[in-house]
C-alpha cells in the first residue's frame, strides 16, 4: 500500500501535507482501504474552525461510518466539493483528487508531535509498532 513520505500520518488515520501555513488534510489508502465503498462523506464549511485532535466530520461506506480528525488547528478555506458528489473518489485517487480540506494552519502553531512519518505509519498499520 503506498504512504507518501511527504505526508505526516495520524493514527487515526488522516493524512496532512504542511506547505508553508496551509495544510491538505486527507484519509490514508489504509483508512480507505479498511472502511470499503465510502457513500457519503460529511465537511465542515469554508470559515469553519478545526481544533487539532478533534472531529471535524465523517466519512460513511457500506461496511462502517467514521469521524474524521484535525491534524492541524486552522481555519478551512478550500472543501473538496467533488467528495460531497462523489465520495467514491476516495476509493481511487486518496491521495490526489480526494484530499478532504485546506486549512490555514493557526498562526505560530507547527504539526503536532502525534503525527507519524510514512514509516512509522507503514510500521503501525502493518502491526509493526
Amino acid at each position: 500500500m503506498e504512504y507518501p513520505e511527504d505526508l505526516r500520518y495520524l493514527d487515526s488515520h488522516e493524512y496532512v501535507r504542511l506547505v508553508g501555513e496551509m495544510a491538505t488534510v486527507g484519509l490514508s489508502a489504509f483508512a480507505v482501504d479498511e472502511l470499503g465503498d465510502i457513500v457519503f462523506v460529511e465537511l465542515p464549511a469554508v470559515g469553519d474552525e478545526l481544533t487539532v485532535q478533534t472531529s471535524f466530520g465523517a466519512v460513511e461506506s457500506v461496511k462502517a461510518a467514521s469521524d474524521l480528525y484535525a491534524p492541524v488547528s486552522g481555519t478551512v478555506v478550500e472543501v473538496n466539493e467533488q467528495l460531497l458528489d462523489n465520495p467514491e473518489l476516495l476509493n481511487s485517487d486518496p491521495y490526489g483528487e480526494a484530499w478532504l480540506v485546506k486549512v490555514q494552519v493557526k498562526a505560530g502553531e507547527s504539526l503536532p508531535q502525534h503525527t507519524l512519518s510514512a514509516q512509522e505509519y507503514r510500521a503501525a498499520v502493518s502491526g509493526e509498532a
